[in-house]
């Protein structure tokens, strides 16, 4: 095969978060009739159910009305929004962040992933990735001809870590790995990696020399008093690190597709290079809208972590009273990773059938790694009746399909 016809065929997005509903039906082995119910789209979070930050769209609006000003800003972003973030994002992670060497605005966390993989990633590298994590980490690793090294996160193990495998991580490090990539919180499961395991990465990949990603892109809404612990801030770090966040989740603003990257210098000028070539900058009217971000009214993060962790924890009530159902209860952001039982017919025909028959839109949990051929993906960031309502149609066909 032509190998650029190859490196495309292995970015297929058919089962992507947005994509499930451009397939067909053609060809299910359908058991029974529809069951009625308004339609939710687990794939990603209902903007309509949690609505923006109160004065993003005044703020973006302003910027429109700066014209060519806020347009046209520096590749990285505006100065004075990098300002703004650089003092915010070194509070919230309890490190200093410089706006003007070490601080990108990009377009989407998406965009960020894109130029941090691409400045550090080169053909054959080895590049560690964790199983399961973030769909696109696996493409892009393949799309720039790096070489896979999966680690196990055994999530299911214990509630009192997230579950990385350390001794494989080191094993890896050793086989001369270039390159960490994870998430943190974790997507799809919603773990928060433990300060033991944030340490022993900072420390392996320090000894190793390897450069790390940390994608932390829900890192503001935690639940249950738990405590979070920023890679960035610890004492002992690699030579190369980038962070990621955004406030397309949590804060809902996923619309004006914005994102940050911070960390090293040397990187943080080769992604401003690359951005350049690939999008320029991100958008300068969605730029000022970062200004409404860490800037919220007073309690509007309390209640939206609230409002999430109470559907969190009746869909998860739901989840554990069906026999072979098995999930971890979610510790920050609005994903859940379900393990069903065995049933009739494959995964990939389950996720079709619950969309045709139940108009529940999952993401199959092979887009997480391929070994997750009995899992699939939501995201609880929905209006609550509704989830409640679409959770219980998908457990009735669990059962319809269950293998006897």
């Amino acid at each position: 095969m032509d190998q650029l016809i190859e490196k495309f065929s292995m970015l297929g997005v058919d089962n992507a978060p947005g994509q499930e509903t451009l397939q067909d039906g053609e060809g299910l082995r359908l058991i029974g009739e529809k069951i009625p119910g308004r339609p939710v789209d687990f794939s990603h979070g209902d903007v309509n159910a949690f609505e923006p930050i109160p004065g993003s769209l005044d703020a973006f609006v302003e910027g429109v009305h700066l014209g060519g000003e806020q347009a046209y800003t520096e590749y990285k972003g505006r100065g004075n929004i990098r300002e703004w973030l650089s003092e915010k994002l070194s509070a919230f992670t309890n490190t200093t962040i410089s706006p003007d060497t070490q601080l990108i605005i990009t377009p989407g966390t998406q965009g960020a992933l894109f130029l941090a993989m691409g400045s550090l990633i080169g053909r054959g590298d080895k590049v560690a990735i964790v199983e399961p994590d973030y769909f696109a980490n696996r493409k892009l690793v393949q799309f720039f001809d790096g070489e896979i090294i999966p680690v196990v996160l055994d999530f299911l193990e214990s509630d009192k870590r997230a579950g990385l495998n350390l001794a494989e991580l080191e094993d890896a490090f050793k086989t001369g790995v270039k390159v960490f990539l994870f998430s943190n919180p974790n997507n799809p499961t919603g773990v928060i990696y433990s300060y033991d395991e944030i340490r022993s990465i900072a420390f392996l990949a320090k000894k190793y020399d390897v450069s790390v990603i940390a994608d932390q892109l829900y890192a503001r809404q935690i639940f249950d008093g738990r405590v979070y612990t920023h890679l960035c801030a610890q004492d002992t770090k690699p030579v190369n690190l980038i962070t990621i966040i955004g406030p397309s989740k949590t804060e809902s603003l996923s619309g004006y597709r914005l994102g940050v990257a911070f960390g090293s210098e040397n990187i943080i000028a080769r992604m401003e290079k690359l951005q350049a070539i690939v999008s320029l900058r991100a958008g300068g009217y969605s730029q000022a809208v970062l200004t409404s971000w860490f800037n919220e009214p007073e309690g509007w993060m309390e209640d939206r972590m609230s409002a999430h962790q109470r559907i969190r924890d009746d869909l998860v009530a739901l989840f554990h009273g069906v026999e072979g159902v098995k999930v971890r209860k979610t510790e920050a952001g609005s994903y859940l990773f379900v393990r069903v039982p065995e049933l009739r017919v494959t995964m990939r025909e389950f996720v079709k059938i619950l969309r045709f028959q139940a108009d529940v839109t999952v993401t199959i949990g092979t887009e997480f790694g391929p070994q997750f051929t009995n899992s699939f993906r939501i995201n609880f960031s929905q209006d609550h009746h509704f989830a409640l309502e679409a959770i219980n149609r998908t457990v009735q066909l669990i059962e319809r399909y269950r293998r006897e």
